[in-house]
């Protein structure tokens, strides 16, 4: 099963200063970015020889404080669609602990992956632009003034 962020990136416009911004388009460029950047990582390591594997993990939706603190507390209120913080906390001790392939997901198995119990899996297509991660890397550098060469 994969898992696809349905953000849209600006690389131009990186950090919202040129468009009007909107904070669901953010979060979910965000989340793409993040999938990205995982794919351009993975790349970079495997290219180097190195062992070390890039991987992401989710809690899935958990009730937590942060959560609580929204407008309307309104998430912490369907507990049939998200985990406890222990429950939640499972996939990223999964992901951390586990022997999984580089540039896995590790996130819940549950409906949506919003809660369950830690499973693995692969970003779905829009994840797995290499193009697009390279682009988003080099944009990023050049965002920062990192001096990155991939």
């Amino acid at each position: 099963m994969g898992v696809s962020p349905i953000g849209k990136i600006d690389l131009d416009d990186l950090d919202w200063r040129t468009r009007k911004h909107n904070g669901m388009q953010a979060y979910q460029a965000s989340k793409l970015a993040v999938v990205l950047f995982s794919l351009e990582l993975q790349h970079q390591l495997t290219a180097a020889g190195s062992p070390v594997r890039s991987v992401l993990a989710s809690p899935g939706i958990a009730r937590t404080s942060p959560a609580a603190q929204s407008r309307s507390n309104v998430i912490n209120r369907f507990t049939f669609l998200t985990n406890d913080p222990e429950r939640g906390a499972l996939s990223l001790l999964y992901a951390a602990t586990e022997d999984v392939p580089g540039n896995s997901y590790v996130g819940p198995d549950g409906l949506g992956g919003f809660r369950g119990s830690p499973a693995v899996r692969r970003p779905g297509k829009a994840g797995l632009d290499h193009a697009l991660a390279g682009r988003l890397w080099d944009a990023t550098a050049e965002f920062v003034g990192a001096a990155v060469t991939r």
